[in-house]
């Protein structure tokens, strides 16, 4: 598909003079770059009224890139449509949960249902694609930009009750699954059925759920639509659009990348929305693996974030050596295409403090310095690592039906889907040990842990997945709040957990929800390990073994001396249920669970020092990522070629704040990534 490491600005030369393109370009070139995404944002200079278009200023634009070696990722406009198609029927516009329709002003604001806009759709992207099927210098398109959010309006509905007719045939169905004899709601013809707006209260979670997978799809039909278009046109294209990691919780991600060429991500690790937390490198990490498991294949970065983000407030600029630091981070996690976000500093528009690698004059300050010589480094790395994934043995499973019903019915004020998965995930990444982000039914076989946080939602495809790769011989983790739901969102018609209850060997005879700063006590007695007493917070799952070991008891409240974790042998496998949550309490268990199975980290590394690995069957390359602000010394007892200066490595090596070093070492023999592990590269000093 693209044999090269994609190393790229976001450039919208429509912003700009024309007499500017040329020094732009030149820039472009001698910071290295060799690709570039154009034209997403661009609708009403492409098709300045209704049927007429104006290709020839994207056609200028172009050759002066490809001029300078530049090839083009082209984005379809579909994202902001002009004022003129707004203008022409307001019906278009998405309808927010509380009923009120959008206006026009921002982007992102159409309805994916509405047959009008699909119209519009059809036709834009049609004359983009006759026009530039075989242009030499176009490789790829990214299908509109951050597919966007839920949409409540009258052609949504409309499209809703179709949905659900196909799914499920009559509508006697329908009522049953949904248990609708409750409150009297009942439907006797299909156009009865509402969209969950806010003004109709507490809504059935079966129907919300339900909505929630039909806008995603909405979505994913929409993307299709534009596909199938390009691809009849550019069958010699790639095709991509750009996700927004794990944080972004209203699409089910596998669903959206099933069809795509290539997955990209907007990574932006300082924003607005983030910055109370910190720049932690676990959140990032997250993003990239979540991404690299959508389809199991290596990703672009398609905006990286390279100055200050705002629209209303301006964030804090990376400091030095920080823009190298998330776009190598990025490449260690399998990013094979970075590509920044934006090249020059807005002066019109709501973006003018999304600061880009050039300032607002257009001069080139430290942040083009500082990708320049990025650019540099990855002439020789980029095509070396072409071929090689980051090394995982523990996956994380993460399972959008469940993130959409805890949207519907949080359980707890405090249980928060994303924060509770990225807790344990962290937990993880601290110690620099290798994972994966998977879909509750992708193949788990070559994995020797498996963590399923809060899988709410079970179906017997899941379940059944599950106790496959138990038997194999694998560790599941299962959290608190599984196997509650079905795949209607009704609560099982069992004992908890439902499907998994065999494969955990306990069930819950009772629950209890924590509010505010209310906490339990547990006492842990894990195997080879001090029994410890730490405290649990959110929910108590009250446990009765069915054949289980105990290996946590409450030790305060009605509960007290009842089960909390517990752990169950099936087949060659095991399984560990945590019924309730506490970071310390978590920490523990996976930490003692990362020492049974031999998970080791690849570097006993100093706090704030992350290590990724990059391999084939007989090479490594050792990403060495300092996120501290000051210097970080390591110690090598393994011998490296360290690409940032081509000097052998040897003893120690000392980070600079926010560096990054990358080792290269060959591997005698393949290894089996289950069955064996390699002994530490290098420890702190």
């Amino acid at each position: 598909m693209h044999n090269k490491f994609a190393f790229g600005v976001d450039y919208y030369p429509e912003q700009w003079d024309e007499t500017r393109w040329e020094i732009d370009a030149s820039l472009m070139r001698e910071a290295g770059f060799n690709t570039v995404r154009l034209a997403e944002f661009a609708w009403a200079k492409l098709e300045p009224e209704c049927g007429v278009f104006d290709f020839a200023w994207l056609d200028r634009a172009i050759t002066v890139l490809a001029d300078h070696g530049l090839e083009i990722v082209l984005g379809t406009p579909t994202a902001s449509p002009p004022a003129w198609l707004y203008a022409a029927n307001s019906e278009i516009f998405r309808v927010l949960p509380d009923g009120r329709r959008l206006t026009y002003g921002h982007r992102r604001g159409y309805s994916p249902s509405h047959p009008e806009y699909l119209e519009h759709t059809r036709r834009i992207v049609m004359a983009m694609a006759q026009h530039y099927a075989n242009h030499p210098a176009v490789i790829g398109w990214q299908i509109d930009n951050e597919f966007g959010d839920r949409d409540y309006s009258p052609a949504a509905q409309t499209a809703f009750q179709k949905w659900l007719k196909r799914k499920y045939i009559s509508l006697e169905a329908l009522n049953t699954a949904w248990g609708t004899v409750f409150w009297s709601h009942t439907y006797t013809d299909w156009s009865q059925i509402p969209v969950p707006l806010q003004t109709g209260a507490t809504h059935n979670p079966s129907l919300c759920l339900e909505f929630a997978r039909f806008s995603s799809d909405s979505y994913v039909q929409y993307q299709n639509l534009q596909l199938e278009i390009l691809r009849q046109h550019c069958p010699n294209h790639f095709m991509t659009h750009n996700l927004m990691g794990f944080g972004y919780d209203q699409i089910n991600y596998y669903d959206l990348a099933n069809k795509l060429d290539l997955v990209t991500w907007d990574n932006y690790p300082r924003m607005w929305w983030n910055i109370s937390e910190g720049d932690e490198p676990a959140r990032a990490a997250l993003g990239h693996a979540t991404m690299r498991g959508l389809k199991n294949q290596a990703f672009w970065v398609m905006e990286q974030q390279s100055g200050a983000g705002g629209w209303e407030y301006v964030v804090p600029h990376p400091k030095p050596g920080e823009i190298r630091l998330w776009a190598m981070q990025a490449i260690a996690h399998g990013a094979n295409g970075i590509i920044f976000f934006r090249f020059r500093s807005a002066r019109h528009g709501a973006e003018q403090y999304w600061h880009g690698l050039l300032e607002h004059d257009g001069t080139p300050g430290r942040r083009y310095q500082e990708v320049k010589a990025l650019g540099a480094e990855l002439q020789e790395l980029g095509a070396k690592i072409l071929e090689t994934r980051p090394k995982a043995d523990v996956a994380f499973v993460q399972s959008y039906d469940s993130r959409f019903a805890f949207q519907i019915q949080q359980n707890n004020p405090n249980l928060h889907y994303a924060q509770f998965f990225k807790r344990l995930y962290s937990s993880f990444h601290s110690q620099n040990i290798g994972m994966d982000v998977v879909s509750p039914t992708n193949d788990l076989q070559d994995y020797k842990l498996v963590v399923v946080p809060l899988l709410h939602v079970v179906t017997p495809e899941i379940a059944a997945n599950l106790e496959r790769y138990v038997q194999g011989g694998g560790t599941l983790v299962l959290s608190f709040r599984s196997g509650v739901k079905d795949e209607h969102n009704a609560v099982v018609n069992a004992p908890l957990p439902g499907l998994l209850r065999s494969l955990v060997g306990a069930k819950v005879i009772e629950y209890d929800s924590l509010y505010g700063s209310t906490q339990s006590q547990v006492q842990l007695n894990l195997p080879a390990r001090e029994t410890q007493v730490l405290p649990s917070e959110i929910w108590c799952d009250v446990l009765e073994p069915e054949g289980a070991q105990v290996l946590a008891s409450y030790t305060t409240g009605h509960y007290a001396g009842s089960a909390a974790i517990t752990r169950n042998r099936v087949g060659r496998g095991q399984v560990i249920l945590i019924g309730t949550a506490g970071e310390d309490l978590e920490h523990e268990v996976l930490a003692w669970l990362a020492e049974q199975l031999e998970l080791h980290s690849q570097v006993a590394a100093p706090k704030g020092v992350e290590m990724v690995e990059r391999r084939t069957n007989d090479e490594r390359f050792l990403f060495v990522l300092n996120h501290t602000p000051e210097p970080q010394r390591i110690r090598l007892p393994a011998k490296g070629v360290n690409y940032s200066d081509q000097s052998a490595d040897d003893g120690f090596m000392t980070l600079e704040p926010f560096g990054v070093q990358v080792l290269h070492q060959k591997i005698a023999a393949p290894e089996n990534r289950v069955a064996h592990q390699a002994a530490p590269l290098w420890e702190s000093q």
